[in-house]
């Protein structure tokens, strides 16, 4: 793991404003955008700095990682996993973790209502959508989301509360800008063709957050903005 980042407060308000300026242009409240800084790599201190923010959670993408950082942190934070998860590390990712944003087949589905279910929780989940059809991205195709979200929906300790995707990497904005624009409109036939309400939308990291916002994102993935290059 890294070594603590830098001015993480002054980093966190230069966030704000940011978001602030986005929601502007597009006449959205910034108070409808959930940060959810993203501590991989660094250590329980930075983690603590979060919680002296007064942010409700952070995100990671290696379950035993965060397994490690949640023992040394104490409670009074949620945790989500948005990084890819195995089979085999699904039972503490349903037990440990309030919301997995990476669920990306059917498998995952059926791991993770199992072992919730034996837990006696009603897990929260985002299905991951590869809106951007980049080959090098986890998530099922739009045309393929479907028949995820029905297998998701048909497992009562599972809660589908929306979507997640991640941009493909590349230096037209406008890529990044038509990702957003198709996850977008994927939950919209999805909340259509299923009769379900999907409110979150998990689009937007540091590089692309603002093109994000302005497409519908509620919820930005954070973490060199605030706290520095890994």
């Amino acid at each position: 793991m890294k070594s603590i980042p830098g001015p993480f407060q002054q980093n966190l308000q230069s966030l704000r404003e940011r978001v602030a300026r986005a929601c502007d242009r597009c006449g959205r409240d910034p108070g409808s955008i959930e940060l959810l800084p993203v501590t991989k790599t660094f250590p329980p201190e930075v983690v603590r700095q979060v919680v002296e923010a007064g942010l409700p959670a952070v995100g990671e993408n290696r379950v035993q990682e965060a397994l490690v950082k949640m023992d040394a942190v104490g409670g009074g934070l949620r945790w989500e996993l948005i990084g890819p998860l195995q089979s085999n590390k699904a039972r503490p990712a349903a037990e440990r973790f309030a919301r997995i944003q990476s669920v990306d087949r059917v498998k995952i589905v059926d791991a993770l209502a199992r072992h919730a279910g034996a837990a006696g929780l009603t897990l929260p989940i985002l299905l991951e959508i590869n809106a951007g059809r980049d080959p090098a991205k986890h998530g099922v195709l739009p045309e393929e989301a479907e028949a995820l979200l029905t297998a998701a929906l048909a497992r009562s300790a599972l809660r589908v509360e929306g979507l997640m995707t991640i941009a493909p990497l590349d230096e037209d904005p406008a890529v990044a800008r038509r990702c957003f624009a198709a996850l977008r409109e994927c939950r919209d036939r999805l909340e259509s063709t299923a009769g379900v309400r999907l409110p979150v939308l998990s689009m937007g990291m540091s590089g692309d957050f603002e093109a994000a916002i302005e497409e519908g994102s509620t919820l930005i993935r954070v973490g060199s903005a605030l706290f520095g290059a890994r």
